[in-house]
């Protein structure tokens, strides 16, 4: 048996390597993973020594020869693949393991150049990939480090890997490479600084947690954040407190951040059932919760609550009377930390960049039955404004208009919003008859 090993992740390659050995599978593999090995003590080949052809335009041609895709590739039930291989003296190999250039990585990092992030477009790697996939039957592909302990110790209990493990080890090929793809096709779209909605939309996702389940608890449910740093989003928000956040604590949440960030001075939001139920703006963000909790006294409870400046004790204190699902904040002073904890089950969200709006051009999806409407955010407030009447508003009520039109924006169905002087008054969603 023989295995390909090829991995910029090199997360517990070299013990994995090991036990392979151990089991008597020759190691074959390439550039800084074959130089690991073999400093670690790893009886290992070269890559250029089984094709018998040198690495090659600095390293963008290694593994992309009939040797090593016949090797992948050949049915090991089929006489004919079989006796192709004898006539052409190639050996079949039997685990791949690979994980690929690090994309991501590359194009997340300061001022990278387009010059960078494409010389870090795999090709080789999804190329074995794609071949061992297919070949699921009899070819082990592995290209998560997760995956090392799973498939050792079938190799060790039984002789092989069973074929349900290749069948699931297959999925995650063509998840893993359909994610890269989907992530250089968005970066190279950024790049273009093309704002279309395109013919064919693939997105791609990754995971950052599971939940105990969505809106119902019938209903399985996951949270998932963008690739990139994802600044100013519940994905990156840090727990310190409270339960695990559930699927309509996110919702909600979003819904509540979204309204806050169109103000810039010191702004509390309270929001309820994805509606805001208060909200209130000030110089001093104390000045600021008082006006959003006075607004509706009883409407916050159950309910959300978001700042956009340090949550302090005297705010703490009053938030510690009220029963919240939720609080978000930048940050908290210890005292208010100390006082908001005594309530376990509270929610309480660190989230520094909290006012980092998405781009202009990010998308707002609609899942539908057997498709997807899919439009850009609406980031606008007002495009522009004219007043018609003979009796113009006064500065003061120019403020509060605007005010109130921030919130209306996010309130659902036929939304009323009214404010005075910074401070919500009233605010309802209402329907049609």
């Amino acid at each position: 048996m023989k295995a390909l090993i090829s991995v910029s992740d090199k997360t517990g390659i070299v013990e994995f390597a090991k036990r392979l050995e151990k089991k008597g599978v020759e190691i074959i593999s390439t550039g800084g993973t074959y130089k690991k090995l073999k400093e670690e003590g790893v009886k290992v080949m070269e890559i250029s020594e089984l094709t018998g052809f040198p690495e090659c335009l600095d390293g963008r041609v290694k593994t992309l020869h009939p040797i090593v895709h016949a090797g992948i590739l050949a049915r090991r039930e089929k006489e004919d693949h079989m006796k192709q291989l004898e006539e052409l003296k190639i050996d079949t190999i039997d685990f791949v393991v690979v994980n690929l250039y690090p994309f991501k990585q590359t194009i997340l990092k300061d001022g990278v150049t387009l010059e960078e992030a494409v010389e870090n477009i795999d090709i080789g790697g999804p190329t074995m990939l794609r071949s061992a996939a297919k070949n699921y039957q009899d070819v082990a592909v592995i290209t998560n480090p997760e995956d090392y302990e799973i498939v050792a110790k079938e190799l060790e209990e039984n002789g092989e890997v069973s074929k349900e493990t290749k069948f699931r080890l297959m999925q995650a090929v063509f998840e893993h490479t359909a994610n890269y793809d989907a992530m250089i096709a968005s970066y190279i779209k950024e790049q273009r600084k093309d704002e279309s909605l395109p013919e064919k939309l693939t997105l791609t996702f990754e995971k950052v947690q599971d939940m105990r389940y969505g809106e119902n608890p019938h209903q399985k449910a996951a949270l998932y954040k963008e690739v990139g740093k994802c600044e100013g989003s519940l994905t990156t928000a840090k727990q310190l407190n409270g339960k695990e956040l559930s699927f309509n604590n996110i919702n909600d949440t979003n819904g509540a951040l979204e309204l806050l960030k169109e103000f810039e001075e010191p702004t509390v939001v309270a929001c309820k059932h994805g509606n805001p139920c208060g909200v209130g703006s000030s110089k001093d963000i104390y000045e600021a919760w008082q006006k959003a909790f006075n607004a509706d006294k009883t409407s916050i409870f159950g309910g959300i609550v978001v700042s956009n400046k340090e949550v302090n004790e005297k705010m703490a204190k009053e938030m510690k009377e009220i029963f919240l699902e939720v609080i978000v904040a930048p940050s908290y002073e210890p005292k208010a930390l100390e006082i908001l904890k005594k309530k376990k089950n509270v929610r309480i969200l660190e989230l520094p960049n909290i006012l980092v709006k998405q781009k202009e051009n990010a998308y707002d999806i609609k899942k539908i039955n057997g498709g997807a409407i899919v439009q850009t955010i609406d980031s606008k407030v007002l495009e522009e404004m004219e007043v018609v009447t003979n009796t113009k508003p006064t500065e003061e009520q120019m403020e509060d208009l605007l005010f109130t039109w921030k919130i209306v924006k996010y309130v659902k169905s036929n939304g009323i919003a009214i404010g005075k002087s910074k401070q919500s008054i009233g605010i309802g969603p209402r329907t049609s008859k």
